[in-house]
């Protein structure tokens, strides 16, 4: 029990400066057998006021927990039963009737007789009743050698102020004693000489005293008068205090009740401040205008003014709903119905939004847009539908976290709508490409001869070149159908061509992100203000300049794109499902003109080279498109080099004709010439070096075949003729440092 004791004394009153004066083990005396303590512990600082606690084990976290409390001098009756015949059960009486059944009758009998002596000590009046209980109890402290608590306390605090208040002997006293043992040399000796001395010493001061007061009677009777005076005088003040003390008995318990009183009302005023803060946050978290369930409900859609201010009522809405609040007063009916009247404007804007946004992406990808012509190779700008859907872009952001299901199914429609533009535009852009390339001067000469349209000329020039290569062994310079002029006309439009794709792609996808809110980084740069995400297009991206070149004049745009190194997965998705088309239709035309001339693919690989080598493209998605059409003209000009040394190793010559400079040197020399202009300042000059070597060593070993299989020409004339016609190209044009 010491154990028990010291663990409640820690645990649960030393935190409240309360002293643990008695604890007993009862149980209930009803069927359910739940043990408990009862602890009776006394304040610490005065007034002293004592309690009668219950105290219980927790299950959860195995310690000791007060389950009740009642004051003393709320104790009415202490009923011990029967006051003859020893039982464990008594029954304590305050504003109802508690029974309890102690673990022994010692037990129970020690904490009656602490409920008495605490009652006469503490409590002056309305003091319990306690009935049933023997007298000897009431009388004695604990049964079997126990010490009260109280009075054991007293007496260590006695026997501490006996020990303070002991003196040692003054020097004047230890000289008076050792002259005394110096007198009587025989004290330690004989012992009993000393002592009888000491008695005749003792009876001579004792006649000699008495002596003294027999001569001074008169003075003894006068001090007896005087102290006769001073008790009368007690007496009186004795009789005033107990008057006061009469007068003033109930003012303690007065005091008393007061301070509880006191202490229970800054309980309440702590409490009821606690009640009202956070009922004060539940009303400004569920409080949502009346404005804004009239803009929720029936806000004008079709209005960019009335667009933002639904925004604002939305993500207010947003606000109220994920408002944190005590989980206690969810239970409210108040809080319920309020959440309901959310749920349902929530339910009601959510539908009535959708179907707005559903029909204006339809309605906007059926748009035909501006129609192409055959005089400027441009592509539809959409800069206005990206303008006319921008104070959408914080709708869109409210239904993304508001329903999932309705934001995907609108980016779907919006996919599903665009991408029939996209398709029908590029599609129709890419044949235009086909016919600016052909030339004015053709079209009006198969216009004349009445030959078919446009569309079924570049299969007529494929036939007429198939058989055919820029190295050919048949006499002729160059086995292309367009000149140098055409070429340089090729990469004119093909740049051209680069310049249109790339700005369009590139505002698609940044209208986008920041539409859908699919890149965080980008997202940021101007989602805190969507009333001017229209006009941010606008000075972000001119559409075009009198030179036909896409300007970019905001480092905004070129900033987040430095931020963002991976384009989002789910942008990349969008991206390319709305441009479906680009990639076969770009790998259609390159593989188209490939064909025709071969010089193509050297144009093709160095300006896509160009674009997807640039820095402001690393991160979009046309530059994905470039490089995977990069690799196929990568592909092209190598099979184009493989076929043209697989020529020059199988070219012959004719045996009855005299053998000069070979054909394909000649050729060779003016592929050398026109490439070199081709790959000019461009990173992809490696790529021409390789070929070149390719080709050079190809002819270094059909050279020396030929000289030997033609039987007109010395053989050694022939082979000077060429190596130094091949060295003269190599020194000047093609490999300077690898001439050797």
């Amino acid at each position: 029990m010491a154990a028990i004791r010291h663990t409640l004394q820690r645990d649960v009153f030393k935190g409240n400066d309360e002293r643990l004066v008695f604890v007993i083990h009862v149980t209930k005396a009803s069927k359910k057998k739940k043990s408990c303590f009862l602890c009776i512990a006394s304040s610490i600082e005065q007034p002293i006021n004592v309690a009668i606690y219950q105290v219980k084990k927790s299950e959860k976290d195995n310690r000791f927990k007060k389950r009740g409390n009642w004051r003393l001098r709320e104790l009415k009756t202490v009923d011990g039963k029967d006051a003859i015949k020893d039982t464990a059960e008594f029954d304590l009486h305050f504003d109802r009737v508690y029974k309890w059944v102690a673990s022994s009758v010692r037990d129970k009998n020690a904490f009656v007789s602490c409920l008495w002596k605490l009652s006469l000590r503490h409590l002056r009046q309305a003091r319990p009743n306690f009935r049933n209980v023997c007298n000897d109890i009431l009388e004695e402290s604990i049964l079997d050698g126990e010490v009260d608590p109280i009075i054991k306390t007293i007496d260590e605090e006695a026997t501490l102020d006996a020990e303070e208040n002991y003196q040692a002997l003054t020097e004047r006293e230890e000289t008076d004693l050792g002259r005394l043992l110096s007198q009587c040399e025989f004290a330690i000796g004989n012992a009993e000489a000393f002592t009888d001395r000491l008695s005749k010493d003792l009876s001579i001061l004792d006649g000699a005293n008495i002596h003294t007061i027999m001569a001074s009677e008169d003075q003894v009777q006068q001090l007896m008068d005087m102290i006769q005076v001073a008790i009368d005088e007690v007496t009186k003040i004795q009789t005033r205090l107990d008057g006061y003390d009469s007068k003033l008995k109930n003012v303690r318990e007065t005091v008393e009740k007061i301070e509880e009183k006191n202490i229970l009302i800054q309980v309440q005023n702590s409490n009821s401040m606690k009640l009202y803060e956070e009922l004060e946050t539940l009303v400004v978290h569920l409080d949502f205008r009346h404005e804004f369930q009239v803009m929720l409900l029936d806000g004008d859609l079709t209005n960019p003014e009335k667009v933002i201010e639904c925004g604002e009522a939305a993500q207010a809405l947003h606000d109220a709903i994920n408002a944190k609040c005590n989980p206690c007063l969810l239970k409210m009916a108040a809080v319920q119905e309020q959440r309901r009247l959310f749920e349902k404007l929530r339910f009601k804007f959510t539908q009535r939004l959708s179907r707005h946004l559903n029909n204006l992406f339809i309605y906007l990808g059926n748009d035909m847009g501006d129609s192409l012509t055959a005089q400027e190779l441009t592509l539809p700008k959409h800069t206005s539908v990206h303008r006319d859907l921008a104070p959408y872009s914080k709708l869109m952001q409210w239904l993304k976290s508001t329903d999932i299901s309705i934001y995907s199914q609108l980016t779907n429609v919006y996919m599903d709508s665009l991408s029939k533009l996209y398709e029908r535009e590029i599609r129709d852009f890419f044949e235009s490409a086909k016919q600016a390339m052909v030339g004015r001067a053709e079209k009006e000469k198969r216009s004349s001869r009445g030959i078919e349209s446009t569309q079924d000329f570049p299969t007529k020039v494929l036939h007429k070149v198939q058989s055919t290569s820029l190295l050919r062994l048949d006499g002729e310079c160059n086995g292309s159908d367009f000149d140098f002029v055409d070429s340089s006309k090729f990469d004119k439009v093909f740049e051209q061509m680069l310049n249109e794709l790339e700005p369009v792609c590139f505002t698609e996808q940044q209208f986008c992100s920041l539409f859908f809110h699919l890149s965080s980084d980008v997202s940021n740069v101007s989602t805190t203000d969507h009333r001017s995400l229209a006009a941010d297009y606008e000075e972000n991206i001119l559409v075009r300049t009198a030179s036909e070149e896409i300007i970019f004049t905001s480092e905004q745009l070129l900033s987040s794109q430095k931020k963002e190194k991976i384009i989002n997965k789910e942008l990349k998705q969008m991206m390319t499902k709305m441009f479906l088309a680009l990639e076969p239709e770009l790998l259609q035309f390159i593989s188209h003109f490939d064909q025709i001339d071969k010089f193509c693919s050297m144009y093709i690989l160095v300006r896509l080279s160009q674009h997807v080598m640039a820095p402001h493209s690393a991160d979009s998605f046309v530059s994905k498109i470039f490089a995977n059409c990069l690799i196929h003209a990568k592909r092209n000009f190598d099979k184009f080099v493989y076929l043209q040394s697989r020529l020059i190793k199988e070219s012959k010559v004719s045996k009855k004709s005299k053998c000069g400079i070979l054909p394909f040197v000649l050729h060779f020399e003016e592929f050398a010439k026109q490439a070199g202009v081709i790959f000019h300042g461009s990173e992809r000059r490696n790529y021409l070096d390789k070929c070149y070597i390719n080709l050079v060593e190809a002819m270094f070993k059909a050279i020396p075949r030929i000289a030997v299989e033609q039987n007109k020409t010395p053989q050694e004339v022939v082979m000077m003729e060429n190596f130094h016609h091949l060295y003269g190209i190599i020194s000047k044009k093609v490999l300077k440092d690898k001439r050797r």
